[in-house]
């Protein structure tokens, strides 16, 4: 009944509390009555419960009420009515001006208040007791009223500071699931770029030395599997992921002793890569060796694509070289790919979505990269530089 109460609008509140006033104030004028008690007549009940019916609208003008009532009170003196108990009305009406009028209104009460309740007493018994009890009671309904008021305060704030930090954390997951979201798209564009380049690199240069050197044809199609089956194992892996399947089989993630196997691959497409260092290698964090190795992949795959790298299949193309030169730094790791490839001007434009990835990634270790054409506009330069994030493993380039 509470429950249902507590969540009811406040017009249908008002109309139960009027209710139950209206029960009370009657038990007076129903109960068995001394025979030298004032007549229950139809007159005073009536004033009674005009001095009830405006607590209907408590919650819409709660002084005006509370002056309504007064008003009722005052006028049903003469009537020499039954008494009541308590005064019910005026003390609901008291109770609702503290906890829900502005502060005017409160003001008004306590100054004019004080001195009505003075003069009802003063009309009935004119006794320190019945003084005492009448402002005692008063100041108690105000108080009540008043903490009342303070409570329901508390709790706005709570709700809405709680409301507040639910906004937060659902705009912090959204944040999240976009980060995410942008992760795996730059995983997949890498895995995918890097391995259906390789594979077109391959058939294209296929047919054409299918007759004359059909163990080349061979490796060319060796290859195509190959990176098949690898872009097919990463891809599992990160739908596993997405899928948040336990039993999914997860491979490592790539680490700088991978760049040599990458290099290799590529080299089978007939693309001559080189992989030189400068420094002391360093250990560096898990994720900042994923960093290098899709960085370096998708260079490459760069230069497969827009480089005119398999010159088999362009007979008017040169022979392209790509140098993969890792420098180490005191306090940052150098990454630089760089071809010698004609097609790789397109790049200069502004770049693909691969290289747009090569700069979220930097990014995400506070790297920089600075990309375009090389020495004498010929080619494609590509250079990341990441701040060293030293860590306990113990897998580095060799």
């Amino acid at each position: 009944m509470m429950d249902r109460l507590r969540g009811a609008g406040p017009r249908t509140v008002d109309a139960v509390v009027t209710g139950i006033v209206q029960a009370a104030v009657t038990i007076p004028f129903v109960v068995p009555r001394a025979a030298d008690a004032p007549a229950a007549t139809w007159a005073s009940y009536a004033m009674t419960s005009l001095a009830v019916l405006p607590l209907l609208w408590r919650s819409r003008a709660p002084l005006t009420v509370l002056l309504a009532i007064t008003a009722a009170g005052i006028a049903y003196l003469p009537l020499h009515g039954p008494g009541q108990p308590m005064p019910y009305s005026p003390l609901v009406a008291l109770f609702t001006v503290a906890a829900q009028g502005g502060p005017r209104q409160r003001q008004v009460t306590v100054v004019f208040g004080l001195p009505v309740v003075a003069l009802a007493v003063a009309f009935r018994t004119n006794t320190a007791r019945e003084y005492l009890f009448a402002f005692f009671l008063f100041g108690m309904v105000y108080v009540l009223g008043v903490l009342t008021r303070t409570r329901q305060a508390y709790t706005e704030a709570v709700e809405l500071r709680a409301a507040e930090l639910e906004k937060a954390r659902q705009a912090e997951a959204e944040r999240a699931a976009e980060r995410e979201r942008a992760r795996i798209a730059r995983e997949m564009h890498d895995v995918l770029s890097h391995a259906v380049s390789l594979m077109i690199v391959q058939a294209e240069a296929g047919p054409l030395v299918v007759r004359s050197d059909p163990e080349r044809a061979e490796a060319a199609f060796d290859a195509i599997a190959g990176a098949g089956r690898d872009a097919m194992v990463q891809l599992r892996r990160m739908l596993g992921v997405l899928k948040e399947e336990p039993s999914t089989a997860r491979t490592p993630q790539p680490t700088l002793a991978g760049l040599q196997d990458l290099v290799a691959d590529v080299r089978r497409t007939g693309l001559a890569v080189t992989l030189t260092g400068q420094g002391e290698p360093r250990t560096l964090a898990a994720d900042v060796q994923v960093t290098v190795y899709r960085v370096v992949q998708e260079a490459l795959t760069n230069v497969l694509k827009h480089a005119n790298a398999n010159a088999n299949a362009d007979a008017d193309a040169h022979s392209v070289s790509v140098s993969v030169h890792l420098t180490w730094a005191p306090d940052r790791l150098v990454v630089a790919v760089e071809n010698d490839g004609t097609g790789s001007r397109r790049l200069s434009s502004g770049g693909g979505r691969g290289l747009i990835g090569i700069r979220e990634r930097a990014a995400a270790h506070g790297g920089t990269v600075t990309a375009g054409p090389g020495p004498g506009g010929l080619g494609y330069r590509v250079v990341v530089e990441l701040p060293l994030v030293i860590s306990s493993a113990a897998e580095v380039l060799s």
